[in-house]
């Protein structure tokens, strides 16, 4: 008898995921640290959380919930590795990161996974699968190897297992995972107008807007191949409503709780988006022989190797990262170029974007809109200063400017006088040196619009600009020792 209650002590044991870890990883708590970061944004440990990940940025953030009920930012981590592209996955074996709305369970928290922790994003969903995407295994774990995951390393995923793992101690059922190209601002959106994958991120977008609009978690459904966010449960009759991810959407409004504050920003959305594209913001070219992307915080401690370009054709930094970190006595597997963001240099201008004109404030969305859809008055009222030519003022006699007075100029208050020909003067005279002008500020050339790889460099201390302080990553320096 005592030997059978040993053998059923065991079998329950195993059935204790945490207990597979090695040394408790996956039960390790909370730093202090954190916990008193929680307390302090009015939160609690077991509240629910909220996960986006922006590739291009190289960031992943943590939100969770207030005891208002709505979401607040809790912390931003540095993506140490991603790979493959900005867009979808689509195929098994394409090096692609997802990108998309994700569900996570507990069920695919993996505490014994080969990269430290981890968790499965769930990928294909119920709109991959109606696409016939494929692929398996996509997680989000630690270390600093990717091939279709986000790797985050090691200290920094131990942080995000506990957070998921005190939020399902708490009572969230699932926390939702929003990956994404980039942050899908205005200005990003308009750039990338000429992506082949613009259409799906602009149905991306609709669900970044609603959350962005409420800092409520967006509700996800999938009707007719596509994400449909934020839609009423029930008909008129009050029977709930069916999608069907291949089939054709019921009759559905948006939830009417949000829809007021929802259509408010997307309208200012899509005008602001208008207006940068009528003020011809550049698009960006495709990326080429640079397979995914390294946050700075890593490259800097890798080393950088030579410079590349990024998906917006701008200079970057371009970091040669093994695709995994040493463990032990094993080597790295061979390099791989990575595009890292470049801090903007001490020398490059430091120019702010200007604000939308009046036209482009949400008050007079309509007009900007109404030039989208065909809609003339509207986009006569609408269209910016800049387009309507200026008529040209009468010639008058101008002063020279003193800076621009050249050697034959006479003095102030002679007038010109022909120089009579001579036998000298047949032989070409040397081009005169002509002052350089300096333009009123108003004659000054456009300025560049920044974005996020325009940021200030992240301080040594490893805290991202405008993010909240990053975990130590200090082992991250003394594993690279071995090979460096």
């Amino acid at each position: 008898m005592a030997s059978a209650a040993l053998m059923a002590a065991l079998m329950l044991a195993a059935c204790n995921s945490d207990d597979l870890a090695p040394n408790g990883r996956a039960a390790a708590p909370l730093s202090s640290a954190m916990v008193s970061e929680i307390a302090s944004k009015n939160m609690d440990t077991g509240s629910p959380i909220l996960a986006r990940i922006f590739k291009e940025e190289a960031e992943m953030e943590v939100w969770k919930q207030t005891r208002d009920g709505q979401y607040a930012l809790l912390k931003t981590y540095p993506i140490c590795r991603w790979s493959g592209d900005l867009g979808p996955k689509k195929k098994e074996g394409d090096r692609q990161a997802p990108e998309g709305f994700y569900t996570i369970t507990p069920g695919q928290m993996n505490p014994a996974s080969n990269y430290y922790l981890a968790f499965n994003t769930g990928f294909p969903n119920a709109y991959d699968r109606s696409h016939g995407y494929t692929g398996s295994e996509l997680m989000v774990h630690g270390d600093c190897s990717s091939r279709g995951c986000y790797a985050m390393t090691d200290e920094q995923i131990q942080e995000i297992y506990a957070l998921a793992r005190e939020s399902f101690h708490g009572g969230q059922r699932a926390f939702q995972l929003q990956a994404f190209p980039f942050r899908m601002t205005a200005l990003n959106m308009a750039k990338h107008r000429n992506n082949p994958n613009f259409a799906f991120w602009k149905m991306l977008k609709e669900g970044y807007d609603n959350f962005e609009a409420t800092r409520q978690e967006p509700k996800v459904a999938v009707c007719e191949k596509r994400y449909v966010f934020d839609p009423t449960t029930t008909d008129a009759d009050g029977k709930p409503l069916k999608f069907n991810a291949a089939g054709k959407c019921p009759a559905y409004e948006l939830d009417k709780t949000i829809a007021d504050v929802v259509l408010e920003h997307r309208r200012e959305e899509q005008t602001q988006m208008a207006h940068y594209i009528a003020q011809g913001v550049a698009t960006v070219p495709f990326r080429t022989g640079i397979d995914g992307g390294m946050n700075q915080v890593f490259a800097e401690k890798i080393g950088v190797t030579q410079e590349g370009y990024d998906a917006k054709g701008r200079p970057i930094a371009v970091a040669t990262a093994p695709g995994a970190l040493p463990r032990g006595d094993n080597q790295p597997i061979p390099a791989t170029l990575v595009s890292v963001p470049k801090p903007v240099q001490a020398t490059e201008p430091q120019v702010q974007l200007a604000s939308a004109p009046a036209a482009a404030k949400p008050s007079a969305a309509k007009g900007l809109l109404g030039s989208l859809f065909g809609d003339s008055k509207a986009a006569d009222a609408a269209a910016p200063a800049a387009a309507v030519p200026e008529p040209k003022p009468a010639p008058r006699q101008v002063k020279p400017h003193a800076a621009v007075r050249t050697a034959n100029a006479a003095p102030a208050g002679k007038p010109l006088v022909k120089p009579q020909a001579s036998p000298a003067a047949a032989a070409p005279a040397p081009k005169p040196q002509v002052a350089q002008v300096e333009k009123p500020a108003s004659e000054a050339p456009a300025p560049q619009l920044r974005t996020a790889y325009s940021a200030s460099p992240a301080p040594s201390a490893s805290t991202l600009t405008g993010a909240q302080p990053v975990m130590p990553v200090g082992s991250f320096s003394a594993r690279w020792l071995g090979v460096q």
